[in-house]
C-alpha cells in the first residue's frame, strides 16, 4: 500500500499544482510583454509571485481562514516580500534589505510627485511598476487558490486569469499562443479535476459505490476530450482564412485609446504593444516603440496645381515633462461656427501677407477622432468647431462635433522664399526676441531634471558652439543640423536600450537612438533652456500625392512629431529635427540683410541668446521634492526589527482568528467536516471500514483531553444525517462550542507522530 504524505490536500498535489501553473501562465506572459520601460528582466521574478500568492490562498483556505482573513495576511506578507525583489533592479549586483525597501519607497514617492504633486504627464520613476505589477500576479494568483481550494469554485479564478491573459495577448505583438495553450490545458484539467473530486464526495457521503471509479471515469473521459479540444482549437487557429468576428473588433482601438489616455501617465511605459492605429490626444508620453502601419489615415483632396509639400498638426503641445507633453490645464475652449474666422482679434492670428491661401478637403479614414488637420494656422472650417486655446490666445488643438464624413478646411501657410514679405533665414534672425508675456509664461518651462545627463548638456554646449549665431533661427538651424547628421540613428524599436530613470533628452544624448518623438523633445527642451520658446507638435507628415487629380493619401506611417519655434512678428515656423531622412522641410533660403525688428537683449558669455527667467515651476529649489530629503540608508537593524514586529502581528492576528472558530452557521456536517479535514491533515484521517462513532472514538483515544467534543461532534453527525433528525437550538450550541474547541485541541495531532506511523 502507497503511503500518503502527511498534510496532503484532499484534492490532491496535482490539483495545486495546476493552479500554480494557471497564475506561472499568466506571470510569463506578462514578464514576455515587457511592460515595464520594454526591458526582458525587470518583471523576472513573477513566477515568484505568483508563487507566494498561490501558497497564501492555498495555506488560508486550508487552515480555515475565511476569504477576507486570507487576503488580508496574503497581502501583508505581498507587502513585505515583493518590494525585496522590486528594489533589487536598483541593485543588480545585490544591496541589503534597508536599501531595497528604500529604492522602491523612493521610486513610488518620486512617482507621487512627478505626476500628482507636480502635474507632470510622465515619470522617471519606474520600479514602483515593477512593484505593482508583482501585486498584481500575487493578488491574482491567491485569489485562484483560495477560490479552488477555500470555496471550491476554480471556476471563478480561471474566469479572471483567462481575461487578464487574453487582454495582453490582445496588446502585445509578441507571440503568446504557447501561454494561452498551456493556459487552457491547465484550466481544462482543474476543472475536470475539481469537479471529479466533487463527484467522488457526494458519492462518498450518500454511499452509493466506489468514489474512486468515478473520479478515475471523469478524469479518462477529460483527459481525451482536452486534447481533442486543444489539438482542433490549434489547427483551426492555423488553417481559418475567414473573420467571422472581425466586426465585432471594429473601433475598439479608439475607444481603447481614448480610454487610456486618461490614465496613461499612471502606467508604465514600455511594452511590445500592439497598434490600434495612429491616435493623438491632450497628453502623449514617450514610449520605446513607435508603432504605425500602413493603413490609410485620411485623404485630402487639393488643388492638383498645389505643388506645396505639408504638416498635417493635430496637436501643440505647451506643457514638456521629462519623458512626455501635454496641453497646459485649464485651456480655454471656444465655439466657432461654420466658415467663421478662427484667431479674429487673437494673438496667433496669421499675417495675410506673405502667406498662402491652402484650401483642401479632408476624408478621414482610420484617423477618425473629431480632430481637425491642418497645415499651420486654421482660418476657417465649414463645419462648427471647438478650438482648445492655451493662455487664451495659443492654438493647442481643433475639434468638430462629428467623428466621421469630410470637411474642408481654409488654413493660411508661410511662403518661403527671398523676396519681400516671404521667409527667411535674414527676416527671422532680425525677429529679435521681444517675445510677449504670455509666450514666456508658456512656452520656456523646462522641467526639473530634463537635462541633468552629462550627455544632454553636452549636446547643448555644442550647438551653441558651433551655431553660425546667436539668434534663435541660428540655434534652431544648428540643432536641425546637429541631428540630421549620422552621429544619431533613427530607429522605431529601442526597447534594447536602457532608459531607466533618464529623461526622453537624457537617453537620446547618451544613446543617440530614436524615433520623431525623441528627436523632437531633444530640440524643443534645448531651444526652451537657451531662451527660445518652443513647443511640440503631433500629426502627419506629407503623403503620396496624385498630381493628376490631386488627392494626397497620409498612411498612419506618416503620424509624427516634430517642433515648431515661435519668432515675433512671424509666429510659429516648422521644424523637423527627425533624421532617418523622414524630415521633408528644406532649409529655409538666406534672404537679404534686413535690419534688426526689435532690440536684442545682450549675450551671455557663451554667445547664446540671453535666457529669460524661468516660472516658479521650473526653479529645482520649489521642486516638492526637494522638501524630501534622502532617506536614511544607515543600520539595517530598524527595518528588521519591524519586519519581525509585522510577522508577529501577522501571527497573532491569525492565531486570534483561528481561535475564534468558523463564522458561518454551525451544522452537525459542518462540524464533523472539521474534524475530518483537521485529523486529515496531520495524518489521521478514517479508515475505509471505520463508523462515525468508531472514527470518533480513535482520535478520543488519541487525545482524551478531547473526547467529549468528538463524542458530541460524532452524535450529532449520526443524528442529523443518518437519523434525519432537526437539531435543536440548544444542541447548535454546544455543536458549536464543541467544534470551536477541536479546532485547537486537534493541533495536538501534529505531535502524534509515532501514533501516525503505527496506523500506517
Amino acid at each position: 500500500m502507497s503511503r500518503r504524505i502527511p498534510l496532503a490536500p484532499v484534492e490532491g498535489w496535482l490539483t495545486l499544482a495546476l493552479a500554480f501553473l494557471i497564475c506561472l501562465t499568466l506571470a510569463l506572459a506578462l514578464d514576455d510583454a515587457r511592460w515595464v520601460l520594454g526591458r526582458d528582466t525587470f518583471l523576472d521574478y513573477l513566477p515568484w509571485a505568483a508563487a507566494g500568492g498561490v501558497m497564501s490562498g492555498f495555506i488560508g483556505a486550508k487552515v480555515g481562514w475565511g476569504r477576507w482573513l486570507t487576503y488580508l495576511i496574503g497581502a501583508l506578507f505581498a507587502a513585505l516580500i515583493v518590494p525585496l525583489f522590486a528594489g533589487s533592479i536598483a541593485f543588480p549586483g545585490g544591496a541589503p534589505l534597508d536599501q531595497l525597501f528604500t529604492a522602491t519607497a523612493a521610486s513610488a514617492v518620486g512617482f507621487w510627485v512627478d505626476v500628482v504633486v507636480l502635474g507632470q504627464t510622465t515619470t522617471s520613476q519606474f520600479i514602483h511598476f515593477v512593484y505593482a505589477i508583482g501585486l498584481f500576479v500575487w493578488g491574482t494568483s491567491m485569489f485562484v487558490s483560495y477560490a479552488t481550494f477555500g470555496h471550491r469554485r476554480p471556476l471563478n479564478g480561471v474566469a479572471v486569469v483567462g481575461v487578464v491573459l487574453v487582454g495582453n495577448i490582445a496588446l502585445t505583438r509578441n507571440d503568446q499562443l504557447p501561454y494561452l495553450i498551456l493556459f487552457s490545458l491547465a484550466s481544462l484539467f482543474l476543472l475536470i479535476r475539481a469537479h471529479a473530486f466533487d463527484e467522488r464526495a457526494e458519492w462518498v457521503r450518500r454511499r452509493i459505490g466506489d468514489p474512486a471509479s468515478i473520479s478515475s471515469v471523469y478524469l479518462r473521459g477529460g483527459t481525451v476530450f482536452i486534447a481533442v479540444a486543444v489539438v482542433g482549437s490549434y489547427l483551426l487557429t492555423q488553417t481559418a482564412a475567414s473573420k467571422p468576428l472581425a466586426g465585432a473588433w471594429g473601433g475598439i482601438g479608439d475607444g481603447l485609446v481614448s480610454i487610456s489616455r486618461s490614465f496613461s501617465r499612471f502606467l508604465p511605459s514600455g511594452g511590445s504593444s500592439k497598434s490600434f492605429g495612429v491616435k493623438f490626444g491632450s497628453s502623449s508620453a514617450v514610449q520605446s516603440v513607435w508603432n504605425s502601419d500602413a493603413t490609410v489615415a485620411f485623404t485630402v483632396q487639393r488643388s492638383p496645381t498645389d505643388v506645396g509639400e505639408y504638416y498635417y498638426r493635430a496637436y501643440a503641445y505647451d506643457d514638456i515633462g521629462l519623458n512626455g507633453w501635454s496641453i497646459s490645464k485649464d485651456p480655454t475652449v471656444v465655439t466657432g461656427p461654420a466658415n467663421v474666422p478662427l484667431f479674429k482679434d487673437r494673438a496667433d492670428v496669421a499675417d495675410p501677407v506673405g502667406m498662402h491661401v491652402f484650401t483642401f478637403t479632408i476624408s478621414p479614414g482610420d484617423y477618425s477622432e473629431g480632430r481637425i488637420l491642418s497645415p499651420m494656422t486654421p482660418v476657417a472650417v465649414s463645419e462648427e468647431t471647438r478650438l482648445t486655446l492655451v493662455e487664451g490666445d495659443y492654438y493647442a488643438t481643433l475639434e468638430r462635433d462629428g467623428t466621421s464624413g469630410v470637411y474642408t478646411v481654409r488654413s493660411l501657410v508661410p511662403v518661403v522664399g527671398n523676396d519681400a514679405g516671404q521667409l527667411n533665414v535674414s527676416v527671422l534672425r532680425a525677429a529679435g526676441t521681444q517675445y510677449p508675456q504670455a509666450i514666456r509664461d508658456r512656452y520656456l518651462g523646462v522641467a526639473a531634471g530634463a537635462l541633468d545627463e552629462p550627455e544632454a548638456r553636452a549636446l547643448e554646449a555644442k550647438i551653441v558652439a558651433e551655431a553660425d549665431g546667436s539668434t534663435p533661427i541660428d540655434l534652431a538651424d544648428q540643432l536641425v543640423k546637429e541631428l540630421h547628421s549620422d552621429r544619431y540613428q533613427y530607429k522605431t524599436d529601442i526597447s534594447g536600450v536602457d532608459c531607466s530613470g533618464l529623461s526622453t533628452v537624457g537617453c537620446f544624448a547618451r544613446y543617440k537612438q530614436g524615433f520623431c518623438q525623441y528627436y523632437a523633445a531633444t530640440m524643443a527642451v534645448i531651444l526652451r533652456d537657451l531662451g527660445v520658446p518652443t513647443r511640440i507638435v503631433e500629426g502627419f507628415l506629407p503623403g503620396q500625392r496624385d498630381l493628376a487629380t490631386g488627392v494626397e493619401t497620409i498612411r498612419n506611417l506618416n503620424a509624427h512629431a516634430w517642433v515648431e519655434v515661435y519668432f515675433p512678428s512671424h509666429g510659429w515656423v516648422t521644424f523637423d529635427p527627425t533624421g532617418g531622412g523622414l524630415s521633408q522641410t528644406a532649409p529655409l533660403p538666406s534672404g537679404r540683410p534686413v535690419a534688426s525688428g526689435a532690440p536684442r537683449p545682450s549675450g551671455s558669455a557663451s554667445g547664446a541668446t540671453q535666457r529669460p527667467e524661468r516660472t516658479p515651476r521650473d526653479n529645482e529649489p520649489n521642486d516638492p521634492r526637494a522638501g524630501i530629503g534622502p532617506i536614511d540608508r544607515g543600520s539595517v537593524g530598524p527595518l528588521i526589527a519591524v519586519t519581525i514586529l509585522l510577522l508577529l502581528m501577522v501571527g497573532g492576528l491569525a492565531f486570534v482568528a483561528w481561535l475564534r472558530g468558523p463564522r458561518g452557521a454551525t451544522s452537525a456536517d459542518g462540524a464533523y467536516g472539521t474534524v475530518l479535514r483537521l485529523a486529515s491533515r496531520f495524518g489521521f484521517g478514517p479508515q475505509p471500514s471505520q463508523t462515525v462513532y468508531e472514527y470518533a472514538g480513535a482520535l478520543g483515544d488519541l487525545l482524551p483531553i478531547a473526547r467529549p467534543e468528538l463524542e458530541t461532534v460524532a452524535q450529532a453527525k449520526v443524528e442529523a444525517v443518518y437519523g434525519r433528525r432537526i437539531l435543536g437550538e440548544e444542541r447548535l450550541v454546544s455543536l458549536r462550542v464543541a467544534q470551536r474547541q477541536l479546532r485547537v485541541t486537534l493541533l495536538r495531532l501534529a505531535f502524534r507522530r509515532t501514533e501516525r506511523r503505527r496506523r500506517r
